[in-house]
């Protein structure tokens, strides 16, 4: 049987792997275009991602989607999704079997999207797909491929909400991710 949206949705909405079942509103699996080529993955939903069931759309998802139409992106081209699909209590971090729990739903949409550029916002996201000892202050910013899929991570949004000395980082990272994009789709 081929991948299909559909079977992921129905994955999703039934999954009781995890604790986090117990407690979400709504899953939260993507936003954006399932055409794009481009992957942003943030660790998991927050309070208003769960009540509406769209990843980044609280404070920090208004932030990503200014940094990305800055950067030169349109929302439509770009796909946004999260590790964990359902909230983590009081928005801490996903704990390691929650992640497990869920990262075969995120290698299925990965599989689904065919990304080019999988960009991970955050610590959590780039220890989960880069290297689990990743440390996003010092590996921010550098590429590594894997499978033809170039990779790489930033600071999460909600991280520049409370600290402002690393949007200027973030802000270089991000030119730096649509001038590799706009070179994979052979554009100046």
């Amino acid at each position: 049987m081929g991948k299909s949206w559909t079977q992921l949705e129905q994955w999703c909405t039934n999954c009781q792997k995890c604790d986090l079942a117990n407690g979400r509103n709504n899953i939260v699996i993507d936003r954006g275009s399932r055409e794009a080529s481009i992957m942003f993955i943030g660790e998991g939903p927050g309070e208003q991602e769960d009540l509406q069931g769209k990843p980044f759309v609280g404070p920090a998802g208004k932030l990503l989607d200014k940094m990305l139409l800055a950067a030169g992106f349109t929302l439509d081209e770009v796909y946004i999704a999260n590790i964990v699909k359902c909230r983590p209590p009081f928005n801490r971090d996903p704990k390691p079997e929650e992640r497990e729990a869920c990262i075969n739903y995120l290698r299925y949409q990965t599989a689904l999207i065919k990304p080019q550029i999988i960009v991970c916002l955050g610590r959590v996201a780039a220890q989960t797909i880069i290297d689990e000892n990743f440390k996003i202050t010092r590996q921010r910013g550098q590429w590594v491929e894997r499978k033809g899929t170039k990779i790489v991570a930033t600071y999460h949004p909600s991280a520049l909400l409370r600290d402002e000395s690393k949007k200027k980082p973030a802000w270089e990272d991000f030119k730096d991710i649509y001038k590799t994009y706009c070179t994979l789709r052979g554009e100046k």
